[in-house]
């Protein structure tokens, strides 16, 4: 609430459109927005709500009142076209401002047959929120080809989702890791199938290995890994196969399109090596890359026209970027880096787990460890045992959490991603035997 109350303050929002069902929250947000000077509820007459603390409009009639007939054009291609706000993990959310062009750019990007590759005879369901970088910038890009374009709402549970795929015959989707276990789980307890999706974006996070071998295999849908971010408009990198291409590359966050150039580098801003074992900090540039924030301080690339991602990668020889942490949640024990991602990977392997979760505590000895949180299936039981004798073999031994925490619930942010600052909040004095 906080946040929403914050985005809506420094965007100077003045004309606020909400859903029906959203409207008891917006009556909340709006007694402390200054700027908001009318609300449209997205319904008809018949279904308005009682008053809401501005000037409210009702969406059926606004367009009852106009023609078909509208004027496009008449301003720049720099003109300002849409403002994201980052999830704001750490303090506030940044504002990221597209303009037409650069909008329009990353739609071509989009639309290359190694990224998303949508046609007319597609029909696309972004499980994933506009606010989200405009849906993962599907809001311009089915509409560019003639996709036919359906909206999930508020319902993203694996039965909703499945009706949705079916009903509307979808060939093509984009959703965070949780959206497509929670699918898994429903398809596995009704034996249920998939009979038109073919293809489906995954990001947000890292998705394991075995929910992609699962979709492939079971139900004959190519599970693509992306990468990106609010501040890369956003797709930055996606896997689409190549000749010779690294053995497990379907687990990496693939590699950068036409128009996006990659680097990492090291903590004195040095290059490092391409060769898929050196780990750096990963930086981009593209013209769909941020050059600076919303009311922020100036420009934040570097002098090569770099944006800084803040996330920690290998890029090998064949181009393809593998993610193995945020920086704010790599954890460094006796002075050596150990990836939470790659722990959560292994551990969600595990017949029995819904979610896991890596963070670090301090450790007196070695500065940091890893804690694994697990979130467990409705009603099944595991052991710390069993999650410990995941690891053994496939990490360094001094790689293996020092323990593991069950729990009901693990906290989730606005687009579905894992929210570890809430899990820091909450076991960040968890002691480690």
């Amino acid at each position: 609430m906080e946040q929403l109350h914050y985005i809506v303050d420094h965007a100077e929002d003045r004309i606020v459109f909400v859903d029906l069902n959203l409207a008891p929250l917006l009556a909340t947000v709006l007694q402390r927005c200054r700027a908001v000077e009318h609300v449209v509820v997205m319904t008809a007459r018949a279904h308005m709500p009682g008053a809401l603390p501005r000037n409210t409009l009702c969406y059926e009639e606004l367009l009852a009142a106009h023609g078909p007939d509208a004027q496009w054009g008449g301003f720049g291609e720099s003109t300002a076209c849409g403002l994201c706000y980052t999830s704001g993990t750490t303090g506030n959310p940044k504002g990221v401002l597209y303009s037409h062009r650069s909008n329009f750019l990353h739609t071509l990007v989009t639309l290359q047959a190694d990224v998303m590759g949508l046609s007319a005879a597609d029909v696309v369901l972004p499980i994933v929120p506009m606010f989200h970088a405009n849906a993962w910038g599907l809001a311009f890009s089915a509409p560019a080809v003639g996709a036919k374009l359906v909206m999930p709402g508020d319902k993203l549970d694996g039965p909703s989702v499945h009706e949705l795929l079916e009903a509307e015959k979808v060939t093509f989707s984009a959703g965070v890791p949780t959206v497509w276990q929670r699918l898994l789980e429903h398809l596995d307890a009704t034996k249920g199938r998939l009979t038109s999706l073919r293809r489906a974006i995954v990001g947000g996070s890292a998705c394991p290995e075995t929910m992609i071998r699962v979709f492939q295999d079971r139900y004959g849908v190519r599970l693509v890994h992306a990468w990106g971010m609010t501040e890369t408009s956003p797709l930055g990198t996606i896997v689409a196969p190549v000749p010779g291409a690294p053995a497990g590359f379907e687990v990496k966050q693939g590699r950068a399109p036409c128009g996006v150039d990659l680097k990492i580098i090291d903590e004195q801003g040095e290059r490092l090596a391409h060769d898929g074992k050196t780990m750096g900090r990963l930086k981009i540039r593209g013209a769909i890359v941020a050059r600076a924030y919303f009311k922020g301080d100036g420009e934040v690339l570097d002098a090569e026209g770099f944006f800084d991602t803040g996330d920690m990668a290998t890029i090998d020889a064949a181009g393809f970027i593998q993610i193995t942490d945020r920086a704010k949640d790599v954890i460094k024990s006796g002075g050596e880096w150990i990836s939470s991602i790659d722990l959560e990977n292994i551990a969600v392997s595990h017949p029995q787990a819904a979610i896991a979760a890596v963070i670090a505590l301090p450790h007196a000895e070695w500065g940091e460890r890893p804690l694994l949180i697990v979130q467990l299936r409705a009603g099944a039981t595991a052991t710390k045992e069993e999650f410990l004798r995941l690891f053994e073999g496939r990490v360094p031994r001094w790689w293996i959490p020092n323990d593991v925490l069950f729990v009901p619930e693990i906290p989730l942010g606005a687009t579905g991603k894992i929210d570890k600052k809430a899990l820091r909040q909450r076991h960040g004095d968890h002691e480690l035997p």
